[in-house]
């Protein structure tokens, strides 16, 4: 596929040009190219064409949950929204805690084909809060560890998990929540948690990546952590820096905080402190959400979200949230992508940026619904992305591809 007359943005800045992919992989790019012969071609001129989005924190409900989210749902939401690259949590029925279960999943995803996954694997054994034997004979192709959903109590069999995965080369994914403090100040639960994560982190060695980070207090931790050593990234979402608890009330874990704590999100944003941009795209059924299940379908809404928010709200250059969705996610996955550069993965986004348009529900291609955000008027729409050189989700209005005697 030849993409051409873009307006090329990633982690490296901007630039006018085209995209050549051949094999699943760029093998050109800016300047104008020649397309070889019967090499399809997109006219893209008047959009941005960027890195495909990888997301370190989905949940697509796939083993046990499917009447909220499968694997093939899942991963059309995940196409339309921009992304070819997820990382599942373990928070399934079974609950995942075993490389074949993990295994059989990340297949089932390829096989469909609109998006690949990390499938994550429980801190503890079937989250039973004790056990976590099982980390030491994971295979190496499954490096993630993480109690999502909730937090791990003990600080011991914390311990005992970092200092495996410090051994065997593991990142863990830490929900920041004392369990026992949630019911009392769902705030002090975060951040005594942050601190003692970061802690244990420090004295065991171990890659520690901190989702979901909402409070000023645990953002002022971390990059204090980061400054004296301790091997650590983090996360913000789309929905905590757009919301405050003045305006939403929408329940999400951890909650909606207060303005100025979204101030200072955004602030650790634009001085280079945050790692990624993750959805936490968590479906329910409008019965669950009803009941009080936290969580937001986030997959299709999070680059016009950030985009609107941080880009044309705030003056954050493209590059940076590029940065962020694309190029920062990707390394602390350790994949080959992020970047529209020569050997990179074929993955490419193109967005319309100037025209408003009007976020509807009834549209998403997920199996849920559960958004705070139908009918927002927001700019960032993705009209086309493409995955190892294949279309995985065309806007309507998007540009066809053409024979490139046609162009």
């Amino acid at each position: 596929m030849l993409i051409r007359n873009a307006r090329l943005t990633d982690a490296g800045g901007e630039r006018a040009g085209d995209i050549l992919i051949e094999n699943g992989r760029i093998a050109r790019v800016g300047g104008r190219i020649d397309a070889p012969a019967g090499c399809p071609v997109v006219d893209a001129a008047g959009l941005a064409a960027l890195p495909a989005f990888v997301d370190l924190h989905t949940h697509f409900r796939t083993p046990g949950y499917e009447y909220k989210e499968t694997l093939a749902t899942g991963s059309a939401a995940a196409a339309r929204g921009g992304y070819t690259f997820v990382n599942c949590m373990a928070n399934t029925k079974p609950v995942c805690s075993s490389a074949a279960m993990a295994q059989s999943l990340m297949d089932d995803a390829a096989r469909i084909g609109l998006c690949d996954i990390n499938q994550c694997i429980s801190i503890t054994k079937d989250f039973d809060g004790h056990t976590v034997s099982h980390l030491r004979i994971l295979p190496h192709n499954l490096r993630f560890i993480s109690e999502d959903g909730k937090g791990v109590r003990e600080s011991k069999v914390m311990y005992q998990a970092m200092a495996i995965a410090a051994e065997k080369g593991l990142t863990v994914m830490s929900h920041a929540e004392d369990m026992d403090l949630s019911p009392i100040d769902y705030r002090l639960a975060e951040n005594l948690e942050t601190a003692r994560n970061l802690y244990i982190a420090q004295s065991t060695g171990a890659r520690l990546h901190m989702c979901h980070v909402s409070t000023r207090e645990a953002m002022e931790d971390i990059i204090t952590a980061k400054a004296r050593g301790v091997k650590v990234t983090c996360e913000v979402t789309p929905h905590h820096i757009w919301f405050d608890d003045t305006v939403s009330s929408y329940r999400v874990n951890p909650p909606i905080r207060a303005k100025a704590d979204v101030e200072y999100l955004i602030a650790a944003i634009e001085d280079g402190d945050v790692d990624a941009i993750a959805t936490d795209h968590a479906p329910h059924t409008e019965a669950d959400k009803a009941a009080g299940a936290p969580g937001l379908v986030g997959l299709e809404t999070a680059f016009a979200v950030c985009y609107t928010r941080l880009c044309v709200q705030r003056g954050l250059p493209l590059s940076t949230l590029s940065r962020l969705m694309s190029k920062g996610p990707a390394d602390i996955l350790g994949l080959n992508k992020g970047l529209l550069a020569e050997g990179y993965d074929g993955d490419v986004v193109l967005a319309e940026l100037e025209q408003p348009f009007t976020v509807r529900k009834e549209d998403f291609a997920g199996r849920s619904r559960n958004t705070p955000f139908d009918g927002l008027s927001l700019r960032g729409r993705v009209v086309m992305t493409v995955k190892a050189g294949k279309v995985t989700y065309r806007a309507p209005d998007a540009p066809a591809a053409r024979p490139c005697e046609h162009l």
